[in-house]
């Protein structure tokens, strides 16, 4: 398995994928909400396909959440497609965002 090298603060197992689409009219607003996200703490990969309008992130879900990525959108007007398919991922990976911090915050035990 290849080891992969991330951010300081990026921890692997609770490291998540996320793919975001777009609004069209955010194409020159973009590039600065891009930058601000890129300077966020656990955050390990940030790209924008332009011809697809697709945001790719890569972030430790202990440390950041979608709700964090949404914010700095906000921020910069940079709004999020709200097509059914979009609208169900964010849905998603709120989900899991919140179940991997619940995750970090329990004890390990063992009946054994």
């Amino acid at each position: 398995m290849p080891h992969h090298d991330h951010r300081p603060g990026v921890s692997e197992a609770s490291l998540v994928t996320r793919k975001l689409k777009i609004k069209p009219d955010a194409a020159e607003r973009i590039s600065a909400a891009v930058t601000e996200i890129d300077s966020l703490s656990g955050l390990d990969v940030v790209s924008y396909d332009p011809d697809h309008r697709k945001l790719r992130l890569a972030y430790d879900a202990k440390r950041l959440c979608i709700d964090d990525i949404e914010e700095v959108l906000a921020r910069h007007n940079v709004g999020i497609s709200a097509g059914r398919w979009n609208r169900i991922k964010e849905d998603y990976y709120r989900f899991i965002d919140q179940n991997v911090k619940d995750n970090a915050k329990q004890k390990p035990w063992s009946c054994h």
